[in-house]
């Protein structure tokens, strides 16, 4: 560990050199040393007592004064959730007591669901608590935002800083980059007594990096959906009819001066139609979820496809054939196993030779799997994936965000899909295999790093099936990563290429040359305990599917 610290203290001093001066990373060694307690500190932190100040650790309980608790054991843990649902609409305007104006800032990939599924939910209810839409001055989603129901003349669509001004929850939901470069004057227009409200950690790693905090005077709560906005918004209206249905959530409460904001943040995430949530650390989050979009979430799924086309082509499979073997058997049939019944389910299904070909991936793929994604883990912990990202946005008007659909693999896809039988989308055990390893290589990684398991299996696992490849079923990987925040779709780019080569270098080549399967491998996969606690997420999950070509008042990203 001090060798990794000395390693990672020599790439700031690099970087600091190389970076603008606006991006602030020319700090003194001083100051990071000071704050490397705070910037290498593990993410997840179990505590004993409710703090009232800034959490730097994860109790594995908490108390609500208005929502009833529940306690559920994930594998060998006992852990506190609120399970939601639209019955507990009714007790929103106490969770919200002494809020009158909330501020959704932005209007990217969350802000327009989460937005509107408060404004409905509270509306619902005669809250008489306003919901309104901060912009830049001239932003082009403006008229989005009117499409919506926001309305200048009606005072819930406004300039960004004006709406901060006069907001007593302000829902920062502008990109990972712009609140890094903007923080001080966001901090700077929060009226006192106001709270500042998050749906990623990203903002207290990148002040953890340059040695700032957040304003001691504040509460900071953090309510963030395991799944990309369209997701949130989608299984918001089409939930309506069964007591809601959504995406899970976690929290956090990061800063409690009002004494008050747990319930807040509970009220927020039942108000955006969350089935369940649990407790985390804004660190443990960003750690977690950085680290997940690259893996199994986004870029490893990428890579993983990449190569499976061409190896199936090589062995033969006509392209089409290739595409519906790896990418359709993933996205059509995998995941969709693991969504209702779990990861293992996938594997118990087998038999005979299909069986022996998924331990032959799965022992080919595991380790190489989670080299990589380890590293992931190191980049997010140590703060170098979130430099890369801030770094990316100052680029990003001089090299814009293409689209990644180009190659042969994505063009066959769309006539796979335009020709799709959805009844008899195959399971291929060698994909099953080599997804499977990855995925229990990310969880693996997550649990050896000490993230709790409602953590592990929602960003591994559930966010995974339920929300980001049904979109990629849909309309494939392009328009699922697109469709994702300005961090996830760098990451994504960044990640897939590595996952695709060390597979086809590594993974591919030992099952080619007959390496012996490590049963040892598969036994630690059959026994695992992760598959107990997706046994109980699988419960929890709501009962309605989420339907991507669906109507709904959500616009999907295209790049052109």
């Amino acid at each position: 560990l001090t060798k990794r610290r000395n390693i990672n203290f020599q790439n700031r001093s690099y970087l600091h050199e190389q970076a603008k001066e606006t991006m602030k990373f020319t700090l003194a060694l001083g100051a990071l040393l000071a704050t490397s307690a705070s910037a290498f500190s593990p993410a997840f932190v179990p505590r004993t007592n409710v703090a009232k100040a800034s959490s730097t650790g994860l109790q594995m309980s908490f108390e609500s004064s208005v929502f009833e608790t529940r306690e559920v054991t994930f594998a060998d843990t006992k852990e506190t959730i609120v399970k939601g649902g639209r019955d507990l609409f009714p007790l929103l305007p106490k969770a919200f007591e002494g809020i009158k104006e909330i501020g959704v800032i932005g209007w990217g990939s969350q802000a327009p669901a989460q937005a509107q599924n408060i404004r409905d939910s509270l509306n619902e209810v005669d809250a008489g608590i306003n919901v309104s839409i901060g912009l830049r001055e001239g932003s082009s989603s403006f008229e989005e935002a009117k499409d919506c129901g926001f309305s200048t003349d009606e005072g819930t669509l406004g300039e960004m800083f004006e709406v901060i001004k006069k907001s007593d929850l302000v829902v920062l939901l502008i990109s990972d980059a712009a609140q890094a470069k903007l923080y001080k004057e966001i901090f700077a227009a929060m009226k006192p007594g106001a709270t500042l409200g998050l749906s990623h950690g990203f903002l207290l790693g990148y002040l953890d990096s340059i040695g700032e905090k957040f304003p001691d005077d504040m509460d900071v709560i953090a309510v963030c959906p395991k799944g990309m906005g369209p997701s949130v918004r989608r299984l918001y209206e089409q939930g309506k009819e069964v007591n809601g249905a959504g995406i899970n959530a976690s929290f956090a409460v990061h800063q409690d001066v009002s004494g008050k904001a747990t319930d807040l943040a509970l009220g927020w995430g039942v108000a955006v139609g969350s089935p369940f949530m649990f407790e985390t650390t804004l660190r443990s989050e960003y750690c977690s979820d950085i680290y997940g979009e690259r893996g199994i979430l986004l870029g490893a799924v990428h890579g993983i496809v990449e190569s499976l086309y061409r190896r199936y082509q090589r062995q033969g499979m006509s392209p089409e054939d290739a595409f519906l073997q790896s990418c359709e058997s993933i996205t059509g049939n995998i995941v969709k196993t693991i969504s209702t019944k779990g990861i293992k389910a996938v594997y118990d299904q087998l038999e005979g030779e299909d069986k022996a070909i998924f331990q032959n991936a799965y022992s080919a793929s595991y380790k190489p799997a989670k080299e990589i994604l380890q590293e992931i883990y190191d980049e997010v912990s140590s703060g170098n994936e979130i430099r890369t990202v801030i770094m990316h946005g100052e680029r990003l008007d001089r090299y814009p965000v293409g689209k990644i659909d180009g190659t042969d693999t994505w063009k066959v896809g769309e006539e796979v899909r335009a020709n799709r039988d959805e009844e008899n989308i195959p399971l291929n055990p060698f994909t099953a295999g080599v997804y499977v390893a990855t995925m229990m290589a990310q969880i693996d990684v997550l649990l050896e790093e000490g993230h709790p398991y409602s953590e592990v299996v929602n960003e591994s696992v559930i966010e995974a099936v339920d929300s980001l490849c049904p979109y990629m079923h849909y309309r494939g990987v392009a328009f699922m990563v697109d469709n994702c925040s300005f961090t996830a779709k760098t990451g994504s780019r960044k990640w897939a290429p590595r996952f695709d080569y060390i597979l086809d270098q590594l993974a591919y080549t030992a099952v080619d040359n007959g390496k012996a399967v490590d049963q040892d491998l598969i036994a630690a996969f059959e026994g695992h305990k992760v598959h107990e606690a997706v046994e109980e997420c699988c419960k929890l999950r709501p009962p309605v599917d989420i339907s991507v070509s669906a109507g709904s008042s959500t616009k999907e990203i295209v790049i052109q």
